[in-house]
């Protein structure tokens, strides 16, 4: 693991199903770090989670970029393998290459706050999501 003081990312390798135990078990604890609700990390947890398989099944491995955001996190999963051909048919639903359910892609992008793809045939691919840690509302004050 790779941290880099001056942007507050941290680097985790994708290179085996331990790998993804680490990124889930790391991304579960910098979101409770920074302040998101259990449900919000449920989110992203699942997310993080899909998009870290995909880097390893489909991409070879990869890996990680974590980013620490004012309010949020910045996940950004590069690999080099194949790549995606057809972009707009991965993000439909049901689209799968594997035994999947085809939810991978457009899952993860239902559940976060940006999401944004970047895959050239050959050339690899990244995969950035951005979530945001948003307060929790106040009880309404009770009128008796």
């Amino acid at each position: 693991m790779q941290t880099s003081a001056d942007t507050a990312t941290t680097r985790l390798p994708i290179g085996s199903d331990a790998d993804l135990a680490w990124v889930r078990q790391k991304v579960r604890q910098t979101a409770t770090d920074s302040g998101f609700s259990l449900v919000q990390q449920t989110k992203l947890i699942t997310a993080a989670s899909e998009l870290a398989r995909n880097t390893l099944i489909h991409g070879g491995g990869g890996q990680l970029d974590m980013t620490v955001l004012h309010g949020g996190l910045r996940l950004t999963f590069t690999d080099s393998g194949p790549g995606i051909r057809d972009i707009e048919q991965a993000m439909t639903d049901g689209f799968t290459t594997g035994n999947g359910l085809g939810m991978g892609l457009s899952g993860a992008k239902r559940l976060v706050q940006d999401f944004s793809i970047e895959s050239q045939p050959g050339q690899g691919t990244t995969v950035t999501v951005t979530a945001l840690a948003t307060p929790m509302p106040h009880p309404r004050p009770e009128h008796g």
